[in-house]
């Protein structure tokens, strides 16, 4: 008894926790990446529309079966809705397109399906499967369109630890781990034992809407507000990809050697990279040549994206500052803040990535010398 008792406490901390999540995603307080946050205020709607049956059951409340094949028929949606988002917050002037229809394939089959289900226990096993398992898919294209996001997102910007999406990366090998868990446990009861508790589960998932809730109020917004600077960002980040061979030349020979010096000129006196918020726009108008042209200069003759070429001005600046007298008293973080960094975690593991060691390492072996 007591064990169901905590189950019903999980449940309504699970429940609530979504709806109140997919309410503060829809109404969007902070105004930024507004279709992504509709979309994803609608994943989490749907999503939290899994424990309305047991809500319903332990308030002693009846669900009729139109009320329940409904809420089935929606429920398909859910994964389509996290796609949507994901697409959203990569490109938010994204616009529907035919091949979009695709998406609805999986949806008429399982409505069909389920259709014919009340009677057919097999179909209705399917029809539970199919429920469970078309989340993977999904999940999978999810993972791959945020990796190619992240890869693209550092030929514009220095600084990338708000914008990556690394947290949706995160809920979905979560979420991936967890369908894997409930097809096992739906089969289990199905074929060998039926079991009432599933409060393990529930605690999975607890961990999953809370943890994402964090994550939702601290998104940025990844692209400018202003839409011309937005759709120039965007269009640079679709020319990177190209192959080196089907680029246009932006830059005339006699020009190319002159930039490159006026760039390092512009990057030893004035410094942009101190400056957190440094992006390939900004940089652009220091440098009195367009963002295009800019890009391709990184690109072609520094051979080096702008997320890498700016924070390696900025790790050569903080190990001035690590080895500098004046500023021992100054904490690592503080020397993060001073190169450029807007955080401690994105200093140290930029820093490791390119010395192959900490600031603290760094410090204590320049220290020991």
């Amino acid at each position: 008894m007591q064990l169901e008792n905590i189950q019903k406490f999980v449940l309504v901390l699970l429940y609530g926790g979504l709806t109140l999540l997919s309410f503060t995603a829809l109404i969007n307080p902070m105004r930024v990446n507004r279709n992504a946050n509709f979309f994803f205020g609608m994943f989490l709607l749907l999503w939290s529309s899994y424990w309305v049956l047991d809500i319903l059951r332990f308030c002693g409340i009846p669900a009729g079966p139109f009320f329940i094949d409904s809420l089935y028929a929606v429920q398909i949606f859910t994964p389509i809705l996290l796609f949507f988002s994901v697409v959203f917050f990569i490109n938010p002037d994204y616009r529907f397109k035919a091949r979009d229809l695709v998406c609805f394939i999986i949806p008429v089959i399982y409505w069909i399906l389920l259709f014919y289900s009340d009677n057919n226990p097999i179909i209705r096993i399917i029809v539970l499967l199919i429920d469970v398992s078309h989340n993977l898919p999904y999940i999978a294209i999810i993972y791959f369109k945020i990796r190619k996001h992240q890869r693209r997102i550092k030929t514009i910007s220095s600084n990338t630890e708000n914008i990556d999406l690394q947290w949706l990366i995160k809920l979905s090998f979560l979420l991936f781990i967890t369908i894997i868990i409930t097809v096992g446990y739906e089969l289990f009861n199905t074929f060998v034992y039926k079991m009432h508790q599933h409060l393990v589960m529930d605690l999975l998932f607890l961990f999953i809407v809370y943890s994402t809730l964090y994550y939702v109020l601290r998104q940025q917004e990844i692209y400018p507000a202003n839409k011309e600077q937005r759709n120039e960002l965007l269009a640079i980040e679709i020319e990177n990809e190209q192959e080196l061979t089907e680029r246009k030349k932006l830059i005339s020979d006699h020009e190319f050697e002159t930039l490159k010096l006026r760039l390092n000129v512009l990057m030893e006196t004035e410094k942009p990279y101190l400056d957190g918020d440094l992006n390939l726009l900004k940089l652009s108008d220091l440098a009195q040549i367009n963002a295009h042209q800019l890009s391709y200069l990184l690109n072609n003759g520094f051979n080096e994206n702008f997320f890498h070429f700016v924070n390696k001005y900025r790790i050569e600046h903080a190990k001035k500052l690590l080895t500098n007298e004046s500023f021992t008293k100054l904490s690592v973080l503080g020397i993060a803040f001073e190169s450029g960094f807007n955080s401690k975690t994105a200093f140290n593991t930029i820093f490791k990535k390119m010395t192959g060691m900490t600031p603290t390492e760094f410090r204590k072996k320049q220290e020991g010398l």
